[in-house]
């Protein structure tokens, strides 16, 4: 990992509640950022913070999140998701984030994440997947 690994680091993105990314159980005009989706936003979001910091050959997978819904957005708004690294404990790092529409603040938690070397991660999956063939 490069020394540029840092807690301190963040970086906000812009992304537009498009239909794939709402509810669609309540029907069409109650249609709103779902939760499995903003999380899913989040963790991209941070993944991508840190991904220029961990070196070749290397990523991340997400380990843990505390997460508070707290606003509806509606489709075809606008959410920011600011993501900022506040813990390097070796390859676990811990983020902060915030996500605000242009009315209120929708979503906050903390997300852990953990630098995963891809050749060694490919070798363990396919050792529990011969388990699991096997078994």
């Amino acid at each position: 990992m490069s020394d540029t690994l840092k807690p301190g680091l963040t970086a906000t993105v812009r992304i537009t509640v498009d239909t794939a990314r709402t509810i669609g159980f309540m029907g069409e005009e109650l249609r709103v950022y779902s939760t499995p989706s903003l999380l899913y936003d989040v963790e991209v979001a941070c993944r991508e913070l840190i991904l220029p910091h961990v070196g070749e050959g290397k990523d991340s997978v997400g380990t843990r999140v505390e997460f508070d819904h707290v606003g509806a957005t509606l489709l075809g708004m606008w959410v920011e998701i600011t993501v900022k690294l506040t813990e390097v404990n070796g390859p676990a790092v811990t983020f902060e984030f915030s996500a605000r529409d242009a009315v209120e603040e929708v979503a906050r938690g903390k997300h852990s994440r953990f630098v995963v070397g891809l050749e060694k991660t490919a070798q363990r999956l396919k050792a529990k997947q011969a388990k699991a063939a096997g078994g």
